[in-house]
């Protein structure tokens, strides 16, 4: 029997005006404000403890230990217990930890609530341990698995639209807590779950008024506890102004936007095939990829930089490589492009989580080398490539410009130009050149359901 709550398209012609005005709408979207707050309030724990983590295993500990501070070789045992939690979680808990961000957005079935401790468990190990992945996929599937959750507890026989709705809103409250920003939020996992036609207004107001109250239990929270989420929080990168757009800029802009989507392609398609390689002994086999990502970060401390660069998402490392661009050396960026690159592919085949912040400082550090090009000013550079690797990765047009537009707008007005070409060329060129096995190339691991 179709509910009243949500009626089903599917089943009969729907006004969604109609809809809107009705009072069963209304309570519909008092329900999403609670299950906005649940989700906020759990996805704000989960990122207030993952860098708490992060702060107490990789800098406390050794000191607890004896150490003079972490050895080069810490992370090595560190990783490798990420490995053997991560592998529990995913063999021994309802819905295998979540996503795997190799398979792509939305891949596996929806996250239900009874999987949300093994999302959390596998999420917090290999973020808060150091894998090469970021707190998009967790928190997101958080948010959805606390609004079915919240629905089930009001209406057991709910219709699958109404499910859908629901799910779409504790991921917008849930992810609100990630880029502190509802928009941004909303725009991601609307364009994400493909909506459109005429129910668009209204799918989106249950995911505006959950994406409002995550931001403003974002804002309460930090000021009751003087805790925050900010280890993950994207700030406008203090970037050189590009000034007024040029040719050679435009020029420059088409080949620079197929190579990064080239390098997001190999990265994604080495994470496919690890994931082929550790499916069937995740016990025996995410130790041993947790300790090759390890190694790889031992590896580059041989540039005289830390470990921790080619460690975690990179959100913490994305402001001092911009700051300190013009004394690192060409060949440490490119040492750096690479071995994270390589990390991330690992860690992507492996273990749980997102893709966006590493897309965002791998795109930005390859931006700061292509800033070597004649007639390529830094803001321009950084604004080419790091949108075209986020949108290569994510495979959401707009929701890269969104996010690649806020983070170099400092560059100028200009840059928001280039942004948008390059998002073009590279959303096509994996289409059309790379992936021409018609498969989808999504890798963020950032499933709304």
């Amino acid at each position: 029997m179709q509910s009243r709550e949500m009626p089903d398209p599917a089943v009969s012609p729907v006004d969604p005006q109609a809809v809107i005005r009705s009072r069963e709408y209304i309570r519909f979207l008092l329900l999403s404000a609670v299950v906005g707050l649940a989700a906020s309030l759990v996805a704000w724990c989960f990122l207030t403890l993952t860098p708490w983590i992060q702060q107490r295993v990789f800098e406390d500990l050794p000191d607890v230990i004896g150490f003079d501070g972490p050895p080069r070789w810490w992370p090595i045992p560190v990783l490798a217990v990420a490995g053997l939690v991560t592998a529990l979680a995913i063999t021994r808990l309802p819905g295998r930890g979540g996503s795997v961000p190799a398979e792509g957005m939305g891949s596996g079935p929806p996250t239900r609530y009874v999987d949300l401790p093994g999302v959390i468990l596998a999420g917090l190990a290999t973020l808060g341990l150091g894998l090469v992945l970021g707190p998009s996929a967790p928190v997101i599937a958080i948010g959805a698995g606390l609004g079915l959750l919240v629905l089930h507890a009001v209406q057991r026989d709910a219709p699958h639209q109404a499910l859908m709705v629901m799910s779409a809103a504790g991921s917008c409250a849930a992810f609100a807590m990630v880029f502190r920003s509802p928009l941004v939020s909303a725009i991601v996992i609307l364009e994400a779950i493909g909506l459109a036609g005429p129910l668009v207004p209204v799918v989106l107001l249950p995911c505006l008024i959950g994406a409002g109250v995550g931001s403003v239990v974002y804002l309460g929270l930090g000021y009751i506890t003087g805790l925050s989420v900010d280890a993950y929080a994207l700030y406008p990168l203090q970037l050189t102004a590009m000034g007024d757009l040029t040719v050679v800029q435009i020029a420059w802009t088409i080949p620079l936007a197929i190579l990064a989507a080239a390098a997001a392609f190999l990265v994604v398609t080495g994470g496919r095939l690890v994931l082929r390689f550790v499916s069937p002994r995740p016990l025996l086999l995410l130790p041993v990829v947790g300790i090759a990502v390890a190694a790889l970060a031992v590896l580059f401390t041989r540039t005289g930089e830390t470990s921790y660069a080619v460690l975690f998402s990179g959100s913490k490392a994305l402001v001092p490589v911009v700051d300190g661009a013009a004394t690192i050396p060409a060949a440490t960026l490119g040492w750096l492009l690479v071995l994270k690159g390589v990390a991330w592919s690992l860690s992507m085949g492996a273990f749980r989580g997102g893709g966006v912040f590493p897309a965002i400082f791998l795109g930005t550090v390859g931006g700061l080398l292509a800033d070597r090009l004649p007639g390529l000013p830094q803001g321009a550079a950084v604004a080419i490539v790091l949108s075209a690797a986020v949108v290569s990765v994510m495979r959401l047009p707009l929701s890269s410009v969104v996010i690649a537009t806020g983070l170099v707008s400092g560059a100028g007005a200009a840059s928001a130009t280039l942004v948008v070409i390059s998002v073009v060329v590279a959303y096509i060129a994996v289409d059309k050149i790379f992936d021409r096995r018609g498969v989808d190339s999504r890798a963020v691991a950032e499933p709304v359901a």
